[in-house]
């Protein structure tokens, strides 16, 4: 499953992990993405959305 958000775009962003002892090991910074049923443009579609978007109400929910 793709970790995307079909709003905004907003997908996994990479970093570093560097311990006390300072070894570096790469990581990623993953989105909260949920499928919601969503109304767009009159109906009803399934999409992959980040909780930002749906904090912000960029998306309209389905009843």
């Amino acid at each position: 499953m793709a970790k995307r958000c079909e709003i905004c775009g907003k997908g996994p962003v990479f970093g570093r992990n560097v311990s006390h002892a300072h070894n570096v090991t790469s990581r990623r910074f993953k989105p909260n993405i949920q499928r919601v049923r969503a109304v767009i443009n009159g109906g009803v579609k399934r999409i992959r959305v980040c909780t930002r978007c749906l904090r912000s109400n960029k998306v309209v929910k389905a009843a």
